[in-house]
């Protein structure tokens, strides 16, 4: 975390228009300063070790280094937050993502496409300024993956009276700035026939259908992007899109997310807010609310509408999150019942999401 004074930040790119782009994005913020620009990872380390910058923008695709030696070189020799920058093709969808595993704070997409100039002027400086407010994460390196978590948590249904109760409870994971690599932990942790999961991170949407599908290889339920009137029950896990807002509605005892434009909330779509509103009015006490870290006040009110419905409601703790900003807002205004560890997080919903299925038996 940086003190008081402007935020330094290095520009790498191997595109001198890139480099211009998001120097000119960056030219208007007060609090804000472009120290320099490098055209590649050997170019960086010098500029680095003389500019002291706060933050690095960083690409994957780079000539004589790529953006990924590159990141684990930094965060093992000198750990500074880092944003990579990448471009939206699906080979690069991977490679950023395995850089938030790597230890890069956010991932943002170049500009072009379904990204332009204008999203990047509004989106890269509150990524900068999170940023360089953020608690390192952890850094890791990339191991293989399989379908199966690594300790194999208990059914979910063993023990119950009626196994099929569990289908009417709805798990809501919120998140932002270091949001990819906690919901994967928290998922990773949760049985094969946990209660259905409706997950909103914000992440832009080249990224959302890669990152989905990632988890699916790591986690022992299926994890998909959602399409509009997906079904979500036990054993399914939903990812809002990028760039759409996902619901939930209840349709002859059934689940199913409706997914769908619309304004922005809290500068965001996906908005956590939308989706947690939505389960408390469709899932009411049998939902379990969960907001991890972010940046900012998305899910707030959601989480208390679902506290306000009966629902269980957790926020992740300072110490656990790369931003505190989500979780904060939702504890301040009274939404989390319980304030847990990242650790902590995937046993305290199975066992919510048993409290609710319990209510159903009894009601």
């Amino acid at each position: 975390m940086i003190g008081r004074g402007r935020i330094k930040v290095l520009i790498v790119d191997d595109s001198a228009i890139v480099r211009k782009l998001l120097t000119e994005a960056l030219a208007g913020e007060d609090d804000l300063e472009v120290v320099g620009t490098a055209p590649d990872p050997f170019v960086a380390r010098d500029k680095i070790l003389s500019l002291h910058p706060d933050v690095v923008t960083l690409d994957v695709e780079m000539p004589r280094m790529d953006g990924l030696t590159f990141l684990k070189r930094l965060m093992h020799y000198h750990p500074m937050p880092v944003i990579v920058i990448s471009s939206v093709v699906e080979s690069s969808c991977q490679a950023a993502l395995d850089a938030l595993r790597l230890g890069a704070v956010e991932v943002l997409p170049k500009p072009g496409g379904p990204y332009s100039v204008g999203d990047l002027s509004v989106a890269l400086p509150a990524k900068i300024r999170a940023a360089a407010a953020a608690r390192l994460p952890r850094v890791r390196s990339l191991p293989a993956e399989s379908k199966a978590p690594a300790i194999q948590p208990p059914a979910f249904g063993e023990g119950l009276a009626d196994r099929s109760s569990h289908a009417q409870v709805i798990v809501a994971i919120g998140a932002s700035t270091g949001g990819t690599e906690a919901i994967q932990q928290v998922l990773s942790h949760l049985p094969a026939d946990c209660p259905g999961i409706v997950i909103t991170q914000h992440i832009p949407a080249v990224f959302s259908r890669t990152f989905a599908q990632r988890m699916n290889q790591t986690c022992a339920m299926e994890v998909k992007e959602a399409s509009d009137g997906d079904l979500v029950g036990p054993g399914r896990a939903l990812v809002a899109p990028g760039n759409f807002h996902l619901l939930l509605r209840k349709c002859d005892g059934a689940y199913r997310v409706t997914v769908r434009d619309g304004p922005l909330v809290c500068y965001q779509r996906p908005s956590v807010d939308i989706m947690l509103t939505s389960v408390a009015e469709a899932a009411g006490a049998f939902g379990v609310g969960v907001l991890l870290t972010g940046m900012g006040s998305d899910g707030a009110q959601g989480l208390l509408r679902m506290r306000s419905a009966g629902a269980h409601t957790i926020a992740q703790d300072e110490e656990s999150c790369v931003v505190f900003g989500m979780p904060k807002e939702a504890i301040r205004l009274g939404a989390a019942a319980r304030v847990l560890p990242l650790s902590k997080i995937a046993p305290a919903i199975f066992a919510s999401a048993r409290n609710a299925a319990a209510t159903r038996l009894a009601s």
